[in-house]
């Protein structure tokens, strides 16, 4: 049996205005980006991430889906009903942890199709990323498939290159790279070193930085992990590089990146396995190339030097600032595990 495991920052998917289940240290530092963020909006922009998150797999959607820049609870369960209202098949839920540090609030989390997998109770944690200031944590769940076989996932979203990527937050990033091969090497002592783990999200790094490759011990060299005897993570997303799309007015262009910032292409959506999963030796195998981008035409930028059509926020001006037609200004990134 395949599984569909697929990651997307969402690009700011906040409750309306005035949410009243919202914090309130919360609504002070958000309230002038959402000035404006009416619930039609936010609804539209449910809809639309829907849309694109409903086309995963041929149409079919997938059965876990990593998410990063969402507020709370209700945006995740909006989305939820949205895709569950598109994919009647499927029974999509949440995993969610409101631990954040993060200066907004925006959270990571989980979306899972109940019908293939459950969550394994009592393991759903948020591991801290410290530093000076707040910031987001890294989700982590055991999933179990319909055959009893487990694996971990562990939802990303480090801090930003705000400064650029050689100042300061540089070092931010790196102590996340840490946490996250820390909490694998746990992963390993406590449940096995054959257990299986991905780690997916937005890392605002690029998979030759140093915070993926020596914090987070991560390589494209598939026979250094599968050879490894320490915990090691094989980094799917140099198979993406250089991908080609389709525009929505029907132009074939290449893609550099998950994202794009000034006119050039940045892979910060990746996608990291263990040598579980490459070994095949195991019940689950990574089918690697499956690896990519999900890249359905009405969300690429016919523009060579733009990536995706984003949705964007309000920031005191919606008519300005917010695009009703876009999405996110990630792509989602995709790969399929199979189960033996």
């Amino acid at each position: 049996m395949d599984y569909l495991l697929a990651s997307w920052n969402l690009e700011n998917l906040f409750a309306p205005e005035h949410h009243p289940g919202r914090e309130e240290w919360i609504a002070k530092a958000v309230a002038r980006e959402l000035a404006g963020w009416t619930p039609e909006l936010f609804q539209r922009k449910v809809d639309q991430l829907a849309a694109v998150a409903s086309g995963f797999g041929a149409g079919e959607g997938a059965d876990l889906l990593a998410v990063c820049e969402v507020e709370n609870a209700f945006a995740l369960a909006e989305l939820a009903r949205a895709l569950n209202g598109r994919l009647p098949a499927r029974d999509y839920r949440k995993v969610h942890a409101d631990a954040t540090r993060d200066r907004r609030g925006v959270d990571t989390a989980f979306l899972y199709d109940a019908s293939r997998l459950e969550p394994v109770a009592g393991e759903t944690f948020s591991h801290f990323v410290m530093r000076r200031t707040g910031t987001r944590d890294i989700t982590q769940q055991t999933f179990r498939t319909a055959a009893g076989i487990e694996f971990v996932a562990l939802a990303n979203h480090w801090p930003s290159r705000s400064g650029g990527h050689k100042s300061e937050s540089a070092g931010f990033r790196a102590t996340a790279g840490e946490t996250l091969g820390y909490w694998h090497e746990r992963i390993r002592e406590v449940k096995g070193r054959d257990t299986a783990v991905i780690a997916l999200g937005d890392f605002n790094d690029e998979p030759g930085d140093p915070s993926i490759t020596i914090h987070a011990r991560s390589t494209r060299e598939r026979d250094d992990v599968e050879s490894a005897t320490s915990a090691r993570f094989y980094n799917l997303s140099w198979n993406y590089l250089r991908q080609e799309a389709v525009t929505r007015a029907g132009r074939r262009r290449t893609l550099y990146g998950t994202l794009y910032w000034k006119g050039n292409g940045y892979v910060f959506d990746q996608i990291l396995v263990s040598r579980a999963l490459l070994a095949g030796s195991g019940p689950l195998q990574v089918v690697e190339e499956t690896a990519c981008m999900e890249t359905p035409a009405v969300m690429v930028n016919r523009s060579k030097n733009s990536g995706p059509i984003r949705f964007g926020l309000p920031r005191g001006d919606a008519g300005r600032n917010v695009n009703p037609d876009g999405y996110s200004d990630h792509f989602p990134v995709s790969v399929v595990i199979r189960e033996r």
